[in-house]
């Protein structure tokens, strides 16, 4: 089943809080609020926006029901903080999500897209190598406490 009328749009102000709370439910379901996570999700301008990267959000009818980040890491652009409502999984929003940043990416001519993610976390990994991720070899020091696993999206 799929979400009628779902649209993807570009990070606005209004939707902030959403960006946190969605963000904030899954990590506290499955792990805990890293300090870098509370850092880019307190603040995403400052952190996320006016570094270079771009935050985009799934709103069905007036509700924000997901939300994912490009992170301008320096050398490379990170897929992160990609959060579905538990009320709306199931829908194929976080494809949606994941699509959009894939064709945004592209437009942008960018080679790759790199994320982080945890073995335990079954339907994302799923998901993205379902997009064409491939697992390659995760440095020792990640900014990610939790990350047990990089993945790499080659786009060109």
């Amino acid at each position: 089943m799929e979400i009628e009328n779902l649209e993807i749009i570009a990070y606005q102000p209004q939707f902030a809080e959403g960006f946190y709370k969605l963000n904030v439910e899954w990590l506290k379901k499955y792990f805990y609020v890293e300090p870098y996570d509370e850092k880019i999700l307190s603040n995403p301008k400052e952190f996320i926006l006016n570094t270079g990267g771009f935050i985009f959000f799934a709103k069905f009818k007036d509700e924000i029901v997901g939300t994912v980040a490009l992170i301008n890491q320096n050398t490379f652009f990170e897929l992160s903080k990609m959060a579905v409502s538990t009320k709306y999984r199931g829908l194929k929003i976080g494809l949606k999500l994941m699509d959009h940043c894939i064709e945004f990416a592209k437009e942008k001519n960018w080679k790759n897209i790199t994320l982080y993610s945890h073995r335990t976390l079954v339907p994302a990994i799923t998901l993205y190598k379902k997009v064409g991720f491939k697992e390659i070899e995760l440095e020792k020091e990640s900014h990610y406490e939790r990350s047990d696993i990089k993945m790499l999206l080659e786009l060109i």
